[in-house]
C-alpha cells in the first residue's frame, strides 16, 4: 500500500521587493560609465542623454536612481505629446524604452526643444542606439544625433556575482561562493533573471526547510530549463 504523500509547506509571501536605490547598485566594468554619468547629475555633457543597453543590464535601476535624485517626471514613449501641457522645460524628464516601436516622434521632438530652451534634462533608456530606432522625422533624428549616448553592457561575471550575493544577503540568506559562481555560469546573463532565480531558490529552500546549496541550485536551474512553473525538486 502506497504511503500518503506529506503535504508540502508553502512559504508565505513576505512581499520582498528588490531595491532600486544607489546603495543597492553593484558596480563593475560593465556599467561603470553609466553609473558615473548618473552620479555626475546635474553636471551632464548634454541636456539629452540616451542610456542604451540590452535587456536585463540594469537600465531601469539607473533610471530609477536618477529619477529619485532629479525629481524627474516619467512620460510614456508612445504618448509624449499628450503630456507636454504644463511641463516645465527647466525640469527633468525620464522616458523608458524609447525604442519600443511606438515612439511619439513629434512629441519627442517638441519635448527636446522644450528641455533645451528651458535648461532642463531628458534621460531616455533603450536597448539600441538612436540610429536603430527607425526615426522617420528628420528634425528629431538631428536632435538625437546631438544627444550624449552612454552604453551599459551585458552584466559581466563580477557584476552578476555581486548582484546575486547581494540579493541573498538582502534576504538574510548565507550562501557559499561556489553556489554564487555556479549560478553565474548557468543562468542567463541578465540582472532580471538573477532576481527571479534567487527568489525561486529562496522559496524552494523555505518550502523544503533546507539551506541554499549547490545541489539545490542545480535542481532549480534544471527545473527552469524544463520550463516548470513549480519546482518539485
Amino acid at each position: 500500500m502506497r504511503e500518503p504523500e506529506t503535504p508540502r509547506q508553502l512559504p508565505l509571501d513576505l512581499g520582498f521587493s528588490t531595491g532600486f536605490t544607489r546603495d543597492d547598485l553593484v558596480v563593475s566594468a560593465a556599467n561603470s560609465q553609466a553609473v558615473a554619468l548618473i552620479d555626475r547629475w546635474p553636471d551632464w555633457p548634454s541636456p539629452v542623454v540616451v542610456l542604451a543597453g540590452p535587456a536585463g543590464s540594469g537600465k531601469s535601476h539607473l533610471a530609477a536612481i536618477w529619477q529619485a535624485n532629479s525629481g524627474a517626471v516619467r512620460l510614456p514613449a508612445a504618448s509624449i505629446g499628450e503630456n507636454l501641457a504644463g511641463l516645465d522645460g527647466a525640469g527633468a524628464v525620464l522616458i523608458d524604452d524609447a525604442d519600443c516601436g511606438q515612439l511619439d516622434q513629434n512629441g519627442l521632438f517638441h519635448l527636446i526643444n522644450t528641455i533645451r530652451a528651458g535648461g532642463g534634462a531628458l534621460l531616455l533608456t533603450a536597448r539600441r542606439f538612436p540610429l536603430a530606432w527607425g526615426v522617420t522625422l528628420p528634425d528629431l533624428a538631428s536632435r538625437l544625433k546631438a544627444a550624449a549616448t552612454i552604453e551599459i553592457h551585458e552584466p559581466d561575471d563580477l557584476l552578476l556575482a555581486g548582484v546575486i550575493t547581494k540579493l541573498f544577503a538582502d534576504r538574510q540568506i548565507e550562501v557559499d561562493q561556489n553556489v554564487v559562481q555556479y549560478l553565474v555560469r548557468r543562468i542567463e546573463r541578465s540582472l532580471s533573471t538573477a532576481i527571479r532565480v534567487v527568489d525561486r531558490l529562496d522559496r524552494v529552500a523555505l518550502e523544503q526547510k533546507t539551506r541554499v546549496s549547490r545541489t539545490l541550485a542545480a535542481d532549480v536551474i534544471e527545473a527552469i530549463d524544463r520550463g516548470q512553473a513549480e519546482f518539485d525538486v
